[in-house]
């Protein structure tokens, strides 16, 4: 794979870690659960509550939309996926990344993973340079799903 979009993927991938780990460190966390007399519930063993089907939708279009932009090289859509505006110029740093990598094709690796607001999407991309699979780190944000960065 061209080295220009293996880096510019693994530098989008990182961006958004290191705001969804922010958040997560900086998120509250609750307030402890109540006593209770009968023993926990051994079906789950997350401590969050399962993803809304709403939600789980809204990731997958999503997800589909991140690989769209990808395979299509449009930097300007893949801008309109974010919880914050991009800057011209960093969309145009992204747009030649893009466009120096060549072809390439894009897919979701497996179903997104939805975790309360957060979500995680792994993208499959092949192009003549070889293949690399990136975690799209997904949030929540005034009820809107986004890429984080």
């Amino acid at each position: 794979m061209n080295r220009a979009l293996a880096a510019g993927l693994v530098l989008l991938g990182v961006a958004g870690a290191g705001v969804v780990l922010g958040l997560l460190l900086i998120a509250p966390s609750g307030s402890p659960p109540a006593p209770s007399s009968s023993p926990p519930p051994t079906t789950r063993t997350s401590a969050s509550p399962a993803p809304s089907a709403v939600d789980t939708a809204a990731v997958n279009v999503l997800s589909r939309a991140i690989v769209d932009a990808i395979t299509a090289h449009d930097s300007a859509a893949f801008g309109k996926l974010t919880c914050r505006p991009q800057s011209a110029e960093a969309l145009a740093g992204l747009q030649r990344t893009w466009d120096a990598a060549g072809p390439v094709t894009a897919t979701l690796k497996e179903p997104p993973e939805v975790r309360g607001e957060s979500a995680t999407a792994k993208v499959h991309v092949e192009a003549a340079g070889g293949t690399k699979d990136t975690p799209f780190p997904l949030h929540k944000e005034d009820g809107r799903w986004c890429v984080p960065g």
